[in-house]
């Protein structure tokens, strides 16, 4: 149940949300999506499923399960696209879209390609993904959850700060 005081938040983030939706941004970033998925999926089933058997049997699994995240984690961006496209069109309410089930959930830190004889089409290929990936991601947490944007820690700064409150004491 909501209360009153939150109705003018809800309205003010569907706002946000149909804005968005609508906004140049979404379109570049759903072609951008979009481009991707198909050259991916062309690429494996095409030039990477010639190059991978080529490939010995240690980057050939390398090179499996690379493939495996690289098409999971774009099946993830494009579901994202296609329910912003569905609030575009009126297809879906944008509070509906603010479901825990839509959120984008963050990629592994293990990202690194696992072998390094994988061909270097797929390698760019997961550059390309983890950068649309990572500027989703920062799209979903402004519009759904108001994280605050981190910023990267600055090792010297923090330690000059500890420092600072050291010396205070």
């Amino acid at each position: 149940m909501t209360t009153d005081a939150a109705l003018p938040d809800m309205r003010s983030r569907a706002a946000e949300i149909r804005d968005f939706a609508r906004s140049e941004l979404f379109d570049r970033t759903f072609a951008e999506g979009m481009e991707l998925v198909e050259d991916i999926a062309a690429y494996l089933d095409g030039d990477g499923r010639r190059e991978s058997k080529l490939l010995s049997r240690a980057a050939a699994l390398a090179y499996a399960a690379e493939s495996m995240k690289l098409t999971t984690r774009l099946m993830q961006v494009a579901s994202w696209l296609l329910v912003q496209r569905a609030v575009r069109e009126g297809d879906m309410e944008p509070d509906a879209a603010c479901d825990p089930r839509y959120r984008l959930t963050p990629r592994s830190t293990d990202a690194e390609p696992s072998h390094a004889d994988l061909p270097i089409a797929l390698v760019e290929y997961v550059v390309r993904a983890e950068k649309l990936h990572d500027r989703v991601l920062y799209l979903d947490r402004r519009m759904y959850l108001d994280a605050p944007v981190e910023e990267p820690v600055n090792p010297v700064l923090s330690q000059h700060g500890m420092l600072e409150a050291a010396f205070r004491l």
